[in-house]
């Protein structure tokens, strides 16, 4: 490979070459024919040709989120305040299964940068035999701990047997969740982004088209109620497992690769697994604090991060999109590019969520509704909603700086940006705040972001007086 089409990218602070593969999430998968394109384009007009298709599939998973926890509404307000207690261990799922592939991605992403296929295939090959033996774990420790999870999470019996129908049949039946997470990012670093895409779309529509026929029973079908819509659920997520099967499933290794290279995957994902479960354990606190007021407490929670998860989709894209394109230019010493690529990305997210603010703001009242005619729900979502959207700005940054952190390597900078935003300043924060009364509680959020957003200028200001 000559000079000019030789690259170096960055995997968690060491510069490999990378040949002729693709660059996804810092880690080395892009085509060198791309090569100038990170390096010399707008960066305005990067993120504008590469954000789209990862806002189509989280704008289809968003609507997912939506409709799946509108029918269960229609059916009834126990099923959605289960959705909402559930939420944290599907999050928890989530990050072992995503963190666990990114693991392999970076590994695979190593070898090929350094023109080592074989050695790439065995990571790759280690992959589906490792999350089936995590799958069985998962689903076993849930199907056990189900019903103790449901008693201390709310005392209604109602809302407990739902927890524990809905969270065993998710939990129990998650084998398409975890292998499609595997397969996914095998695909990706083989530089195959639209496979992935087409499955998460096809999953959420088979999910969204499911969720009335079991639910209500159209049809001619038994009319499932809650375990209708956790069915539904596992048979999406079985459905884009399948999809990406064919291309991500690779033959296993001898046996003697397993020990050294479980060690290797988990050396590398270990910090991902740590950043998402920091998520899972935060919405626990919360749910768990706010079962202390009511139900409907928990549930006007859940319907927010049903709510956020469309709203932050371009944010969300944001967060994916700037990774490849800092990492890049971070390895070819265009700090200046770095620089202007988290300032647009900061720019914009801020632009985009003012939006986000407005609507909490304006029509809270209507947004709850959607899913529920509860009064009480409505009167403490209302009130929610408010505080919430005016954390929306300061949330641009408390989410973009972690990532710019990962981009250049820095990972325990971006680490503990995460730590810090969920589990040093939510938690205590809601548990304060609650004291004073539950309308008192949504001050956790602007706060949050608030402080959350001064640390990262911190680490900021001192990663680039160090680049001088």
């Amino acid at each position: 490979m000559d000079g000019k089409n030789r690259l170096t990218c960055m995997i968690f602070g060491r510069k490999i070459p990378c040949g002729n593969t693709n660059f996804h999430r810092g880690f080395c998968f892009m085509n060198t024919s791309d090569s100038n394109f990170f390096g010399t384009e707008k960066v305005s007009r990067i993120l504008l040709k590469i954000a789209p298709p990862v806002m189509l599939a989280q704008l289809i998973q968003a609507l997912y989120n939506i409709v799946d926890s509108l029918f269960v509404g229609k059916y009834s307000e126990s099923g959605l305040t289960a959705l909402s207690i559930i939420y944290p261990l599907q999050l928890l799922m989530i990050a072992i299964a995503v963190g666990t592939g990114v693991g392999i991605n970076t590994a695979m992403a190593h070898y090929l940068g350094v023109h080592d296929e074989k050695k790439a295939n065995e990571y790759g090959g280690i992959g589906t035999p490792l999350t089936l033996v995590l799958w069985v774990l998962f689903a076993l420790i849930c199907f056990l701990f189900m019903p103790a999870y449901a008693r201390m999470s709310t005392d209604s019996p109602e809302v407990i047997k739902d927890v524990i129908v809905y969270g065993r049949i998710v939990c129990v039946f998650s084998i398409g969740l975890f292998t499609e997470s595997i397969w996914t990012k095998i695909l990706q670093a083989n530089g195959d982004m639209r496979t992935p895409m087409i499955a998460q779309i096809v999953g959420a529509l088979v999910n969204i088209v499911l969720d009335p026929l079991f639910i209500f029973g159209m049809f001619g079908l038994p009319k499932l109620g809650i375990a209708g819509a956790a069915i539904a659920t596992v048979v999406g997520q079985i459905v884009a497992a399948l999809i990406v099967m064919r291309k991500g499933f690779c033959k296993s290794p001898q046996l003697s690769v397993y020990p050294k290279g479980i060690c290797f995957i988990y050396k590398l994902g270990i910090p991902n697994i740590l950043m998402q479960s920091a998520y899972t354990f935060y919405i626990l606190g919360l749910n768990l604090i706010l079962a202390t007021f009511s139900d409907q407490a928990v549930t006007a929670l859940g319907l927010y991060y049903k709510w956020q998860s469309f709203f932050f989709i371009p944010l969300g894209a944001l967060q994916t999109c700037i990774v490849p394109v800092i990492s890049y230019n971070y390895a070819s010493g265009q700090m200046d590019r770095c620089k202007k690529t988290l300032s647009t990305s900061l720019v914009g997210g801020m632009g985009l969520m003012f939006i986000g603010t407005l609507v909490f703001n304006l029509i809270p009242g209507q947004m709850l509704r959607v899913f529920t005619s509860d009064p009480q729900v409505i009167a403490i979502g209302t009130v929610g909603f408010h505080f919430v959207g005016i954390s929306f700005i300061p949330m641009v940054t408390s989410l973009i700086f972690p990532v710019f952190f990962q981009a250049v390597g820095a990972a325990v900078k971006s680490s503990l940006l995460t730590v810090v935003r969920t589990m040093i300043l939510f938690v205590p924060l809601e548990y304060l705040f609650s004291r004073l009364g539950l309308n008192y509680f949504w001050f956790t959020f602007p706060v949050t972001e608030v402080l959350t957003t001064l640390v990262g200028v911190f680490f900021y200001r001192r990663f680039m007086a160090q680049q001088k």
